[in-house]
């Protein structure tokens, strides 16, 4: 059972969904939308992992490049960067080896967020 949940708040929930399936391969699991057709509460998941979203009508200060709130665990850095950058993904590090013994990346979403990948799973 998973006990930690990264939360990520859109400008438009709707696209923010759309786009995070296409560019980092999660999948809908719920999105719950207000009477007014707004997205109220959304979950998706990719792995055993999952994170919760919903709206944001102000902007946000955008995060600098190393500031990686979510690591996410994937098999193949490198198939996943090439998604991620086909779907339109800033990334803001390039995949490289670690001394530990991963594979890592880091790119930005469409609302500015910085997202880690790579292959270490504690």
């Amino acid at each position: 059972m998973r006990t930690v949940y990264p939360v990520f708040r859109y400008p438009d929930p709707h696209s923010a969904i759309d786009w995070l399936c296409s560019a980092f391969g999660f999948q809908v699991h719920a999105v719950h939308e207000a009477p007014d057709g707004t997205v109220a509460h959304a979950e998706l998941v990719l792995d055993t992992g999952m994170i919760m979203l919903g709206g944001r009508a102000d902007a946000t200060p955008r995060p600098a490049d190393d500031d990686c709130p979510v690591y996410v665990a994937v098999p193949d850095v490198d198939a996943h960067c090439a998604q991620a950058r086909a779907a339109g993904a800033e990334i803001t590090r390039e995949p490289f080896d670690t001394d530990y013994g991963s594979r890592d990346y880091a790119a930005r979403d469409l609302a500015g967020n910085v997202w880690a990948f790579g292959t270490y799973r504690p």
